[in-house]
Parts: structure tokens; C-alpha cells; sequence
């Protein structure tokens, strides 16, 4: 079995392993990385001469050890890791997986708390211990780490700096005992606010933002798997063809404020009811001209339809908010 070459480096060993995947799971490992390590992959793939099979086959293995290490590490610490590694492969590769682990995979303290937004991350830590503090400040990047220090209280910040100061090796399992238990505590705090921000009226809001195909697949399907909930969000929502709904005051104002050719494009896509309800809001004259432009487009594509119907109904909405008009769902509650 050949050797895998001495000068080829860990990004050209994952771009091996990216084509080894093929294209549908590499585009699932993909999504988790940032937009330089795609950039850096993408070369090195574009960049590939054949690889043997004796080769690819040796960087399989050696991912999967490194995997497995990694595994090791974060159940029960570095030491007994490389006990159980030692034991599986022998003490001289035991060894250098746990090296490549800490090297080539970058296992770093805290790493999970350095995506965190600064400002959260400071009311998320300033209850703990000034030890533990210490002990996440010690391995954050300096930048981040200053201004978490400069925002803490007065007496706090005094202790965590000079903890920080009087701070020397620290034993991997206490690193990971600490590391295991902020991020138990921090994925708590954010299903909670997840949840406090979820609901019905935060889906409206997200549907009120999508192109019109995603909102009807997204209540198609709705409707399909939890009628009740579907109709609570549509009884929510302001579609085009609630435009029916709207008072005759209501709609003029709106036409005073939308294009007119998004307004024909619009109407070419919706039935008889509506286009009747903007008619009688105009005079006969811009009404023969909004028919004539209507005629005058022929066949036209559902998502320039869809386009303007959304434009519209931006109008709708800004309107609403401003107070110049009120939607309502039936004619009872329209107020204007």
C-alpha cells in the first residue's frame, strides 16, 4: 500500500474526502462551513490530480481515526482518550491521533462560545463563578475577550483580571468539565428563547417576507399536516386576494400608492372577484386604460405575477402600519 505523501496537507485530505462522499452528503458537510473554508475547498477539489486507491483509502482511515479520537476526547478528557486509543492501536499511534486531533482538527476550549454575539455572550457568563470567567476569557480572542472584560461589574472585572493573571495550566478535564456544562446551560437559554420568540404571529411575519411559492407551499402544507394551526396563521396573514375584504376607501387609497403596471400584472393573475373590486374603486377612464394594459400583456409568467401581487401588498402593509387604513378578515372589522 502506498504512503500518502509527506507534503499533502489536511485541506487536500478533506477536499479527498469531500469527492470520496460525492456530491449529495459533501453538500451537507459543506453547509456547515464558512464561505473562506468553501472558497479553499473548492480549489483544492478544482485542483486534484487522480488519487490512488491505496491513498485514498489511508485517508479514509485516517479520518476515521481522527474522529474516533475526537469522539474519545469529549466523552472523558485527553488522558483517558488516549488510555482507550492506546489500547485499540498501540501507544505510538494512540499518540499521534490525539496529536492530530489537537492540531489538524483544532479542538479548542470554549470554541462553541466564541460564535456567540459578544453583548449575549456577557449576560450569559457574568453570573458565573469569576474562576470559570477567568477560565473563558483566558481562551477567547483578545479582542472579544477585552470587551466582555471592560462591560463587566466594577468589583467582578477586578477579580476576573487578577484570576486571570494568577491563572496556570489547566487540566484538560476540568477545561472539559467546565466546557460541558456552559453548553448544556447555553442551549437551554436558547431553545427558551426560541420558544418565547416562536408562535404563530413570528411564522406571519417570516411568510409575510417570502416569495409568494414558498408562502402557499409553506401553508399547503400547513393546512395538510395541522389544519387548526394553519388556519390561525391565515387568518394572521394579508394575502393579494384579500384585497375583497378591504373597504372601497380603503382600496382607493391604496391605488393612489402602487405602480400601474404592477397593478395589471397583479390582476392578471387572480380571479373575477377581485379584479372587480379595483374596477369599482377607479374611474371609468383608468379602468378601461388598466383593462387595455391587461390585454395588451397576453400570457404572462406566474412569478411576475406573483412579484407584483407581493409588491402590492408591501403597499397594503405600509399603509397599514402608517394607520392610513385597516385590514380586517371580514367586512364587520374593516375600520378605516
Amino acid at each position: 500500500m502506498r504512503k500518502i505523501p509527506s507534503d499533502m496537507t489536511p485541506r487536500r485530505k478533506a477536499a479527498v474526502i469531500l469527492t470520496v462522499l460525492g456530491p449529495e452528503l459533501a453538500a451537507g458537510v459543506v453547509r456547515h462551513l464558512s464561505d473562506d473554508q468553501v472558497e479553499i475547498l473548492s480549489l483544492e477539489v478544482a485542483r486534484m490530480e487522480k488519487i490512488g486507491h491505496d491513498q485514498r483509502a489511508q485517508i479514509i482511515e485516517e479520518f476515521h481515526q481522527i474522529a474516533q479520537a475526537q469522539d474519545f476526547i469529549a466523552e472523558g478528557g485527553i488522558d483517558n482518550a488516549r488510555k482507550v486509543l492506546e489500547a485499540a492501536f498501540g501507544e505510538e499511534r494512540a499518540g499521534a491521533m490525539v496529536r492530530k486531533v489537537l492540531t489538524a482538527m483544532q479542538v479548542v476550549p470554549f470554541e462553541f462560545l466564541k460564535r456567540a454575539d459578544p453583548q449575549q455572550l456577557l449576560g450569559f457568563i457574568q453570573d458565573e463563578h469569576p474562576q470559570t470567567i477567568a477560565l473563558i476569557l483566558a481562551y477567547m480572542p483578545v479582542n472579544q475577550a477585552a470587551m466582555i472584560l471592560t462591560r463587566l461589574p466594577e468589583l467582578l472585572r477586578a477579580e476576573v483580571a487578577e484570576r486571570i493573571a494568577a491563572m496556570d495550566q489547566t487540566p484538560p478535564e476540568v477545561i472539559r468539565g467546565v466546557e460541558k456544562v456552559l453548553e448544556r446551560k447555553m442551549h437551554n437559554i436558547l431553545n427558551t428563547e426560541m420558544t418565547k420568540a416562536g408562535g404563530p404571529k413570528a411564522l406571519v411575519d417570516l411568510l409575510n417576507r417570502v416569495d409568494r411559492q414558498t408562502e402557499r407551499l409553506i401553508i399547503e402544507n400547513l393546512t395538510e399536516n395541522n389544519p387548526e394551526l394553519a388556519e390561525e396563521v391565515k387568518n394572521m396573514m394579508f394575502v393579494f386576494e384579500d384585497i375583497v375584504v378591504l373597504e372601497d376607501r380603503a382600496i382607493q387609497s391604496v391605488l393612489k400608492e402602487v405602480d400601474g403596471k404592477d397593478l395589471a400584472t397583479a390582476l392578471k393573475g387572480v380571479g373575477t372577484e377581485v379584479q372587480e373590486k379595483v374596477f369599482k374603486n377607479m374611474s371609468e377612464r383608468a379602468m378601461n386604460m388598466l383593462k387595455e394594459d391587461m390585454d395588451y400583456m397576453g400570457p404572462i409568467k406566474l412569478r411576475l405575477v406573483e412579484e407584483s401581487q407581493q409588491r402590492i401588498v408591501a403597499v397594503i402593509r405600509r399603509l397599514e402600519e402608517s394607520g392610513d387604513i385597516t385590514i380586517g378578515r371580514g367586512e364587520a372589522d374593516v375600520l378605516i
